[in-house]
This record gives C-alpha cells, structure tokens and sequence, in this order.
C-alpha cells in the first residue's frame, strides 16, 4: 500500500513541484506551489463540478424526501422509507455519496502536499526525482522572498480561513417559507450550513497555523479556485432555474 501511495500520490506531486521550481523563473517555490494547485484543480474540475451538481439535487429533492418521511414515520415502516428513498434517488438519477467523493480523493492528495512541500521546503528528498526533473542544489522556501512557505504562516493561515468562509457562504442554502412542503427539513439544512460557515474557517486558520506556509498557501489558492469554480456553476444554473 506505500508503494502504491508513493508511485500514484507522492512521488508524481513531488516531482511536479520540483519540476515547477526549476522552470519557474527566478526559481520562487511559493510561485511553483501556486501552479501546481491550479493544477490540482484544473484535474479534479469534473469530479469537484459532479459533487456540485449532486449537492443542488440534493437541496432540490428535500421537499420530497420531507414528503416521504412523512407518509412512512412509523418505526415499521423504515425499510419501505428507505426503499422509497432509493427509488426516488434512482428516478431522480442523485447519488448522494457523491458529494463526498472529492474530499476522498483530496486527502491523499493533500497528505501528499504536505510530505513533498516538508522535503522540498528542506532541499530533501530528491532521490526520487524522475531521471528527467534536474535536481537544484537548494530550494530557497519563500514566497516572493517575503513569506517563509517553511514555516507555519498567521497571514497565510487567515487567507485561508476567510477563503473557506466565502466558499461556504455560496453554499448556504435559502430559507423556504413555512408552509411550503419540506421546509422544515430545509431550513434545518440552511441551518447547518450556517453554522459550518462560521465555524469552518476558525477550523481552517487554527489548522493553518501548525502547518507549513506552503500548504496554508495551497489551500487559500484552492479555495479561491473553488470560489470561482462555485460562482461559474451557480451562474450556468440560473437560466435553468428560470426556465
């Protein structure tokens, strides 16, 4: 399983940042880490853009589910509730694990982030280096030679806090008024997504501040291209909502 981690994860993210090191001109690795995010996402765009969607069917669908919750509420009836729920999922073509599918595929890429930005902030690591990435003889760990991406980063780690507030923000779901069927469901939902909102980015900037200032960069930059990422979707989806 580490072979495999380090072939499929590891070793290609670190010799992409390498890579990117040495053809970035005046060799700035804060510069490099920028790239490679835009990368990153450019690569799970359609997986990212599939979680949207299902995300919005799944707010679409709640009136029903409300509905179905409602006509099968007693205890003996939960296995013809969740039947019911499969088949609505199925004619309404909605997977909803599907929304959780790009955290599961970030975490290995983001574990991978962290070890390849601690070795290539330290100039370590390098024995795994493709034969074709030229191997520098030191990497200089600093953002435009302000920031040191070697160390933790207060500035970096508030960027990042208040990119995720703004991304979470554009998922809050509107309120329904109280006698449309399913609001109550609903509102609880926007109820959550409220408070996630809040408390999320203290999450991200606590978390920000005990790790590297490379990775505290990578995820305010992923979370701006979320941010827009959310807004071209949202945007495509209003002429349809309309019609």
């Amino acid at each position: 399983m580490s072979a495999f981690y380090n072939t499929i994860f590891y070793q290609p993210i670190f010799n992409l940042l390498i890579g990117l090191y040495n053809l970035v001109p005046g060799h700035d690795i804060g510069v490099a880490i920028i790239i490679l995010t835009v990368l990153i996402k450019l690569v799970l765009w359609p997986v990212s853009a599939k979680a949207l969607k299902s995300q919005k069917a799944l707010s679409d669908l709640q009136p029903k589910v409300e509905e179905l919750k409602r006509k099968y509420k007693d205890k003996e009836q939960k296995e013809e509730l969740a039947k019911k729920l499969m088949e609505l999922y199925s004619q309404e073509k909605v997977n909803p694990a599907s929304s959780c599918l790009p955290l599961l595929i970030q975490l290995p890429v983001f574990i991978a982030l962290y070890q390849a930005m601690s070795h290539g902030l330290q100039s370590s690591g390098f024995e795994l280096l493709y034969s074709f990435v030229s191997q520098p003889e030191v990497i200089e760990p600093s953002l435009l030679g302000v920031i040191n991406l070697a160390l933790p980063s207060l500035p970096l780690a508030l960027a990042a806090g208040i990119g995720q507030f703004f991304q979470a923000r554009m998922m809050v779901t509107r309120r329904q008024p109280k006698d449309t069927p399913g609001a109550k469901d609903e509102q609880m939902l926007s109820s959550m997504n409220k408070q996630m909102m809040y408390v999320m980015p203290f999450v991200t900037v606590f978390i920000g501040m005990q790790l590297p200032g490379g990775l505290a960069l990578y995820w305010f930059v992923m979370n701006l291209l979320t941010i827009a990422q959310q807004a071209i979707f949202f945007r495509k989806g209003k002429p349809e909502a309309a019609a």
